[in-house]
């Protein structure tokens, strides 16, 4: 759908393997047709970008890493995920500036620089490499992920694709296909506490205060993007 006249997005309900059974095939299409459009082209002439949006814990990440490889799996290397973690200010910056506490939060991303990138990405008819990020070392982590010049889709995944504030605004219209995941705020306050403790960097205190200043208004933040999405997609999870 093109980023001006957008309709109000489609709301589904669907368990994460339905919500795959559908957007594998859309995505398939997509891709067909600019292929079509440019055949024998490089990658940056029919290449798309889809985006997967949705506060912390909502499943993104597994989600965007699924779909990639379903689409892998039937044009092998066509796909690439994009994660907009790697474009978190290093936590020494974070330091500097006395915002360790608000890590996560839009302003403690390089917004323009993602934007920038992913400005890049969309016409290169070479191979990029992108920064990612390890909750092992709570940091970026270079040279991460390489996107081969024969990609066609990128699968971006992060809390703010669709924000309309600073930066951030420059996201949606590099967006082919805008993606919302809903999960219910008690499940993802669960799902943070229990992804903190897994990691064991931290206290429980600490990680249980983090997430009442930080993930939750984060969450609440990015609920209010979600009609720029295409499609709004509320996740029947077991847990």
């Amino acid at each position: 759908m093109s980023a001006g006249l957008r309709q109000s997005p489609l709301h589904l309900r669907l368990t994460p393997q339905q919500a795959l059974s559908r957007l594998v095939p859309h995505i398939l299409e997509m891709e067909s047709q600019a292929h079509a459009t440019a055949p024998g082209a490089a990658a940056g002439n029919g290449r798309i970008v889809i985006g997967l949006a949705g506060g912390p814990g909502t499943g993104k990440s597994t989600l965007a890493a699924e779909l990639v490889a379903m689409l892998n799996a039937t044009h092998p290397g066509s796909a690439q995920l994009v994660p907009m973690d790697g474009f978190h200010i290093r936590h020494a910056k974070l330091e500097a500036m006395g915002q360790v506490d608000y890590k996560g939060a839009p302003h403690t991303f390089e917004g323009a620089q993602f934007v920038s990138f992913l400005h890049h990405l969309k016409g290169a008819t070479t191979d990029v490499s992108g920064p990612g990020y390890s909750r092992k070392i709570e940091d970026v982590v270079d040279n991460a992920f390489t996107v081969g010049a024969n990609v066609r889709v990128l699968v971006v995944e992060g809390n703010y694709l669709l924000l309309t504030e600073g930066p951030w605004a420059g996201v949606r219209p590099l967006l082919d296909y805008a993606v919302f995941l809903d999960v219910p705020r008690n499940l993802v306050e669960q799902r943070l506490l229990k992804r903190h403790a897994e990691e064991g960097l931290f206290t429980e205190e600490r990680n249980r205060a983090h997430i009442a200043r930080n993930d939750l208004p984060n969450y609440d933040l990015v609920s209010l993007s979600q009609d720029r999405a295409d499609v709004v997609i509320s996740l029947i999870t077991e847990h």
